[in-house]
């Protein structure tokens, strides 16, 4: 529902856990489906999200994000709309692997992921500038028609939700991996525009059947 004043909304929703999050297997842009928690997620996040009073959900066209998206579509009655920009960093040859097999094959470029620098994932896959870059194109476009006093769900995934609210509280991603952290599955994180541009209201938020986990790869 639009308000018709007041500030704009967005509200940045990571998806549900998947089969692969529950075996810590690094998935990137692999189309892994949402785990039996992972559906309970969604289900109590659409709710929970529908009541913020979105107008759309603009979704990862991964299933993931999909299901997710749709949850809260369907609960706010809005429509759901698919932007592939929204996807997960693809992960290059780590996509498939487990944590420790990655710390095995790529153990200096693991640890300079974890010390926040920004190199290509998997050895041919993406920067975290490349993925800002394909969603903030996405973000921007969506908030052409965004209304005051209206509110946006982005339904997306880790890294990728981290680039969108770094990008619009222009943060740089050094600084927004080190202030931000990890967004939990099944959590979101609200932003509402001021007359300086956007600010932070909340991260992190859930319904109650999930808690980050800065430890699991994308």
């Amino acid at each position: 529902m639009s308000g018709g004043s007041g500030p704009r909304r967005v509200v940045v929703l990571r998806h549900g856990e998947t089969t692969h999050n529950a075996a810590g297997i690094w998935q990137g842009q692999l189309d892994s489906p949402l785990s039996a928690l992972g559906e309970r997620q969604a289900a109590a996040a659409g709710p929970a999200v529908a009541a913020l009073g979105p107008v759309r959900v603009v979704t990862s066209d991964l299933q993931r994000a999909r299901r997710t998206g749709e949850a809260v579509a369907s609960a706010a009655g809005v429509p759901l709309v698919e932007d592939a920009r929204l996807r997960e960093i693809h992960a290059g040859g780590w996509q498939g692997l487990t944590n420790d097999e990655v710390l095995a094959g790529w153990p200096e470029e693991r640890a300079a992921v974890l010390r926040g620098e920004d190199v290509p994932r998997g050895g041919d896959g993406e920067t975290m500038a490349d993925v800002v870059a394909r969603v903030a194109e996405a973000v921007a476009e969506h908030l052409e028609d965004l209304g005051a006093g209206e509110c946006l769900v982005l339904s997306t995934h880790g890294a990728a939700g981290r680039a969108a609210v770094g990008w619009l509280l222009g943060l740089d991603q050094p600084t927004a991996w080190r202030v931000l952290g990890a967004l939990g599955n099944c959590c979101w994180g609200e932003l509402v525009e001021g007359r300086e541009g956007w600010r932070l209201r909340t991260w992190n938020t859930s319904a109650g059947l999930t808690a980050p986990d800065p430890t699991m790869p994308p």
